[in-house]
């Protein structure tokens, strides 16, 4: 089963909200997102330095990312040259009284600090704000958490917008990343990125 998706041009990330099931028997609705935007006959599958899947070709490469908490899932996908990424993430909001105790295990020493200038009621966004704004660079760049949210460390505009601030490693430079918040209404944080020039981010809903 595919999806009919829209055209998606080289200037654009498309972002799709739809409904997540824990039910086996259910095949994930964002593979059939990615069967609209790959198909038929498909290209290569190829894997990025650190493992991550794309589909490749001679005119360049399609990026995808998936991401899911509680109830809602987010499908991201973007067209570039070979090598093109996209990452997602998406966060349920609820409680986390370890939030700040996170936050000085993983973050960056000045985005914990931040944190812990902030009223105890702006806490929790501000950490979701980061942590999703960091996991989606990261799913993009392929190495996932493992490569340690540290490596990409944000300031949050007084919009509460994360922006890229001092990357480290094979993500550096912090310069080179487009990361957009996505309106998600409440209870809900989430975040695209990708490496290269602004693109007009797109977002999508499925109703199953």
């Amino acid at each position: 089963m595919a999806f009919d998706v829209p055209p998606l041009p080289a200037d654009e990330i498309h972002v799709w909200r739809l409904p997540w099931s824990t039910d086996a028997s259910q095949a994930p609705p964002f593979l059939a997102l990615l069967a609209g935007y790959a198909g038929p006959g498909a290209p290569e599958v190829l894997r990025g330095e650190h493992g991550k899947p794309h589909f490749g070709g001679s005119a360049g490469a399609l990026g995808f990312s998936w991401s899911h908490s509680g109830d809602t899932a987010l499908f991201a996908a973007g067209r570039g040259p070979i090598g093109f990424e996209v990452g997602v993430d998406v966060e349920r909001v609820r409680p986390r009284a370890r939030a700040l105790e996170l936050a000085a295990r993983f973050f960056a020493p000045d985005e914990t600090a931040w944190l812990s200038g902030l009223p105890p009621e702006r806490v929790l966004a501000g950490f979701l704000a980061l942590w999703t704004a960091k996991e989606a660079v990261l799913k993009a760049h392929g190495g996932g958490l493992s490569y340690g949210l540290h490596r990409a460390a944000f300031i949050l505009g007084a919009d509460g917008t994360p922006v890229p601030h001092a990357f480290d490693g094979d993500i550096a430079p912090a310069a080179g990343w487009q990361v957009q918040r996505l309106a998600m209404g409440e209870g809900l944080v989430a975040a695209v990125a990708w490496r290269g020039e602004p693109r007009k981010v797109r977002v999508f809903t499925i109703a199953l």
